[in-house]
């Protein structure tokens, strides 16, 4: 039945235009094509120059044969050509696959076979992996970016210079939007640590939304000055290159983290916004003073991750930066919930604000839900801060789905909600608070543990910088905590002075009962290791200093 609504009220050319992020340069190109967009050492373009440098790409990649639907892929440090790329690509039709520039040649070369991706953007300093993938795949059109800011200026074997590639390119080359805002716009790829890793599919519709919703979280401004310590090949920057277009802001590349250089740019470009795993958050609050010198701006973060340390916020408030927690996966595109704050919490205690602003929060703006759910039944689970479910996202900052992986794509959707892994509550007010990954719940005794709540314990300590813990075998109790702690630098403390911090916050049965003093494995993007700490302890049994079972024991690595 037709409703009176809906006759001769049709969708038209002038009253329906597919979403897509790449519309934000070209207003940003109209309106303020005369301002600042891009800094990387002495180069310095406008928005203006930028627009006509992403249309030369996408000209130039459609003359090369980048049809809708082909991939290509980009193995980039935050560099302009990053940026270029995350319009230059979607403009020419093509999906945009950001490849880690700190993975094994092995991995990369799976993930261009199982992209299919038809052209690589590759930067000189990846030169073996552009020599393996020549000889691999012969039909792979390669294009090599001699950026100013590295040092090795040679093209490799097969390639044309990407600045001369752009020269083959229509600075107004006139592109057309997408004839459906569910077409893919990028393919990213997880972690792949139990297994070969999945291919995230983005659609238009999801990066324009996630764009917009980076904005509204931060209350972010029009001419942001933002500084690229997140790296773009992870969940494309978290949707940022296409937000810092939307506000006409500055992109600040940065091609590699430092975190003297980063004081030092956030000094002299007046830097306003970056974003950062905790990895890099610790090594920015724990840096020496004088680096610090002579900032006198607010500065806003964000963290995710991992649930930022009351140590971490006290630090970064004490240095006048202001931190967001933000939670998100690859598969929602990055952040997709936030730790939004209230005026409320100011009046309470540092420890008790820092608790409340450690939780994962509530959905982003343009994110339809967030929820504690039953896994098995899909049903919420009380309120109560303490009934464990899995955290599960449904809405349009989702995924479409795992790239040749029907059977993953279903099961991550099952129920119509997106299968996250983590296992959290529900705080009374509607926070979330993640407990643990599922498989990093430690069952000592029949008892359930969350390696989280340790960590949180461990990093309340002032000497310690990094902290994870991973179940290790016991015989009497099936599984017990174990510890592997980094210190600040100049900062000492034993084992036993860990374990006797942990027992002034946790019942017995939760305290580690080995800690592991030295430097913890991370991922490329700063994450840590779970799974080489389980291997580590998996064949290992903790040292009984005390005569009792479970001990509490210490090993210096």
């Amino acid at each position: 039945m037709t409703h009176m609504f809906d006759e001769g009220l049709d969708r038209r050319e002038a009253n329906y235009v597919p979403l897509t992020p790449i519309e934000f340069i070209a207003r940003a190109a109209d309106v303020y094509g005369d301002r600042l967009a891009v800094v990387h050492g002495d180069v310095r373009r406008t928005w203006g120059e930028t627009y006509e440098r992403a249309r030369r790409l996408a000209s130039a990649l459609q003359r090369a044969g980048i049809a809708r639907g082909d991939t290509v892929a980009v193995l980039l440090p935050n560099i302009p050509a990053m940026v270029e790329a995350h319009f230059g690509v979607p403009m020419s039709g093509g999906v945009l696959n950001t490849l880690n520039t700190r993975l094994d040649v092995a991995s990369l070369l799976f993930m261009l076979r199982h992209g299919e991706a038809r052209l690589l953007i590759v930067d000189t300093e990846f030169g073996e992996l552009a020599r393996r993938a020549a000889i691999e795949f012969p039909q792979l059109r390669i294009v090599s970016v001699s950026d100013v800011m590295h040092a090795d200026p040679h093209a490799f074997a097969r390639s044309i210079d990407y600045e001369a590639f752009l020269q083959e390119g229509d600075p107004r080359f006139s592109y057309k939007l997408p004839a459906d805002e569910w077409d893919a716009i990028a393919l990213n790829y997880t972690s792949g640590t139990t297994g070969d890793p999945k291919g995230v599919v983005y659609h238009h519709r999801g990066a324009y939304l996630n764009a917009l919703s980076n904005i509204l979280e931060w209350d972010m401004p029009k001419h942001a000055v933002y500084l690229w310590t997140l790296p773009m090949f992870h969940c494309n920057g978290w949707c940022f290159p296409w937000t810092i277009a939307a506000r006409a802001g500055v992109n600040v590349c940065l091609r590699k983290f430092d975190a003297a250089t980063v004081f030092d740019l956030i000094r002299r470009e007046q830097v306003t916004h970056y974003c950062g795993a905790p990895i890099v958050q610790s090594a920015l609050a724990n840096a020496p003073a004088q680096w610090r010198e002579g900032l006198d701006h607010r500065v806003s973060t964000m963290v995710a991750g991992a649930a930022p340390s009351p140590s971490m916020i006290a630090s970064m408030k004490k240095i006048g930066f202001d931190l967001t927690h933000v939670y998100g996966l690859t598969e929602v595109y990055g952040p997709a919930s936030v730790c939004a704050k209230q005026e409320r919490w100011e009046a309470l205690d540092d420890d008790e604000r820092a608790r409340l602003n450690a939780r994962q929060g509530v959905r982003y703006h343009l994110q339809s839900a967030v929820a504690v759910l039953d896994p098995q039944t899909l049903e919420p689970v009380p309120p109560d801060g303490e009934t464990v479910g899995e955290i599960m996202f449904r809405g349009n900052i989702c995924m479409k789905g795992y790239l040749k992986n029907e059977r993953a794509t279903e099961e991550a959707f099952r129920g119509g909600w997106f299968h996250t892994g983590d296992l959290g509550v529900q705080a009374p007010d509607g926070y979330v608070r993640i407990k643990d990954r599922s498989k990093d719940i430690i069952i000592s005794g029949g008892e359930n543990i969350s390696s989280i709540e340790i960590e949180d314990t461990l990093y309340r300590h002032p000497a310690v910088s990094v902290a994870a813990v991973v179940a290790m075998p016991d015989p009497k109790w099936g599984e017990v905590p174990c510890a592997f702690v980094e210190l600040k630098e100049g900062i000492d403390a034993s084992a036993d002075e860990l374990i006797a911090h942990c027992r002034l916050f946790l019942a017995g049965y939760k305290l580690p009962k080995a800690i592991h003093i030295g430097e913890v494995p991370k991922t490329s993007t700063g994450k840590i290791q779970k799974f080489e700490l389980r291997a580590r302890v998996g064949s290992e049994r903790a040292i009984d200093l005390a005569g009792n079972t479970p001990s509490a024991s210490a090993k210096k690595d």
